[in-house]
């Protein structure tokens, strides 16, 4: 398949916020401030005060860091399409990514997804007490190794439960860990019960690999996976009031939780209350654009952690180069690329 000349969209999900984000592109650019004046309007919140002046704590709640992550993504891409006439050929959004990238391939208005995301981080909160779930991200682990452990880790967290009827009583939700986020080799992040995540890192330290390490990432649910059941229910019904609100695709895409190009938008819905509580098949994702022949790639949104993600995916094979437009200096540097 030849693509010259044809760009990837890349959309980043939940823990690529920073507070200040976006606020150099709405002081710049009218098509960012109507962006995120559009947000504020769908949503009834200050999002540019939460976005540009946090404080941290108040950005890093799920249901603010959504819709902040998935307008500032929406209005970097739109930036780059009043400055150099340009759509992606292909997108692809990493969890809450997927959003944002709909918007851009035309399948979803931006008001709509914005609410949905509010939405979608309101319902990850609720499905799991605080203090009860937990990520870890497992660097330079293998796949294969790492699924054993999981579920090694989650039989002998649920012998522990029975074991101890007042420890048991402690949790409302199963004792289970699974893989959440499939991101690059060596770095697989994993979610579920607290208790199943320390059984699991207590396993990984006991086995004494060397350069494989456990570390506890900051959130506040166990994003992707089976305890999120909850909340993909609440999506459902959500996507069943709103189904119309769905257009036709413009744009290729790749969702999360099949890692295969589509055009059909029937899948859509369907698809994203899936990818709620199952993993996000990052590398799979990216090794369809690799196999599709593109060789350039746009990362739409605050930060380079994609950008990283794919130079560790494509270490030894077909080279994509990803550029990150967040900030007007890569915007300006990258001008003679992008056209």
């Amino acid at each position: 398949m030849t693509t010259t000349n044809k760009w990837v969209g890349l959309f980043p999900g939940q823990g690529s916020q920073t507070v200040g984000m976006g606020k150099s592109l709405v002081e710049n650019f009218p098509v960012a401030k109507q962006t995120f004046e559009e947000a504020e309007e769908a949503l009834k919140i200050k999002l540019r005060s939460i976005c540009f002046d946090g404080p941290e704590s108040e950005l890093t709640q799920s249901e603010n860091t959504q819709p902040a992550i998935v307008t500032t993504s929406v209005a970097t891409a739109r930036v780059v399409r009043s400055l150099y006439g340009i759509e992606p050929d292909l997108v692809l959004g990493h969890s809450l990514g997927e959003y944002a990238a709909l918007v851009v391939a035309g399948a979803l208005p931006f008001a709509t997804a914005v609410t949905w995301v509010r939405a979608r981080g309101q319902a990850m909160q609720r499905a799991v007490p605080v203090g009860q779930g937990a990520m870890a991200a497992i660097l330079g682990a293998e796949r294969t190794q790492l699924e054993e452990w999981c579920k090694s880790a989650s039989a002998a967290t649920k012998e522990a439960r029975a074991a101890s009827p007042e420890k048991a009583q402690m949790f409302a939700v199963a004792p289970t860990v699974e893989i959440a986020n499939d991101n690059a080799p060596g770095q697989i992040v994993v979610s579920g019960s607290v208790d199943a995540v320390d059984q699991l890192e207590t396993m990984i330290k006991a086995a004494g690999v060397r350069g494989i390490l456990a570390k506890r990432l900051n959130v506040s649910a166990p994003f992707h996976c089976s305890l999120m059941k909850p909340a993909r229910t609440e999506m459902e019904t959500l996507f069943a009031r709103d189904a119309k609100k769905v257009s036709d695709l413009k744009t290729a895409y790749i969702p999360n939780r099949t890692a295969r190009i589509t055009r059909e938008s029937g899948v859509i819905l369907p698809l994203l209350a899936e990818q709620v509580d199952h993993q996000v098949r990052w590398v799979e994702s990216f090794e369809t654009v690799m196999s599709a022949g593109y060789t350039q790639a746009i990362e739409f949104g605050p930060g380079k952690v994609l950008q990283g993600l794919a130079k560790r995916i494509c270490k030894g094979k077909t080279e994509i180069n990803v550029v990150s437009v967040f900030d007007l200096e890569s915007l300006t540097q990258n001008e003679g690329q992008l056209k």
